[in-house]
């Protein structure tokens, strides 16, 4: 918070981890970090873990691995391809680092691709609770909440809706959690969380959600009144 715009910072995700641990949340468990890929010891990691690239969108680069299996994709990857494939982004760009971080349960134990609940927040307020029941980076089902889980109309056109997501147990935590970290951010950002065994646990913050495209009528409407009201003359 050492100039204006520091939330700026908080799109590298390694930022915004530790930005959500001094604020009292639960993130996973980081098990190495950096760019020196050759560096890895595959061999310490566990069975399952999650590679992320400390900046980037749309879940590109990502690797949620369950025994070689990558569940994004459905394609099986070796260390060496893993290393090769995380040295061509490198490449695209050199200051890059990644994340090999725990691999969260969902809230009965599984090891599966765990939904999103991305929260639209304006400074402490929070908007909506976009669900989206993720199948790989850009396919999956969405669903829209209030902050008490009455379902909303559809706020974005991404991800068709499917069978409704049952209400996690941890909510109301996730929901404490997401309000004092938007109103430590001070402005709009959607803040990412999954429900565990654990808990709530962090994702990430992302400040402008799909560039602003794609949201519905109905979407832009909200939006603009709730930014209007918490967050008016702030960018």
């Amino acid at each position: 918070m050492d100039g204006p715009y520091w939330q700026r910072k908080l799109s590298n995700k390694y930022n915004a981890r530790e930005f959500a641990k001094l604020n009292g949340c639960r993130v996973p468990d980081l098990y190495w970090k950096g760019s020196e890929v050759d560096g890895i010891d595959f061999t310490s990691l566990p069975d399952q873990y999650v590679i992320r690239p400390t900046v980037g969108k749309c879940s590109k680069g990502v690797y949620v691995m369950d025994n070689g299996l990558n569940l994004f994709d459905q394609k099986s990857y070796t260390p060496e391809a893993i290393k090769h494939n995380l040295k061509q982004d490198l490449k695209n760009q050199p200051d890059l680092e990644f994340l090999f971080e725990e691999f969260v349960r969902t809230e009965d134990g599984k090891y599966v691709v765990p939904n999103d609940f991305k929260f639209l927040c304006f400074n402490g307020e929070v908007a909506a609770i976009v669900v989206i029941d993720r199948v790989s980076p850009r396919v999956g089902y969405s669903h829209f909440y209030d902050e008490d889980w009455n379902k909303l109309k559809k706020l974005h056109y991404l991800y068709p809706g499917k069978e409704e997501p049952e209400q996690p147990e941890c909510f109301q935590e996730m929901l404490e959690q997401a309000k004092h970290l938007s109103k430590a951010y001070g402005i709009f950002v959607r803040i990412d969380f999954f429900a565990t065994d654990k808990g709530p646990v962090f994702g990430e913050f992302t400040p402008t959600p799909a560039m602003g495209k794609n949201f519905t009528p109905e979407g832009k409407k909200l939006l603009l009144e709730y930014w209007d009201k918490y967050c008016k003359g702030l960018i």
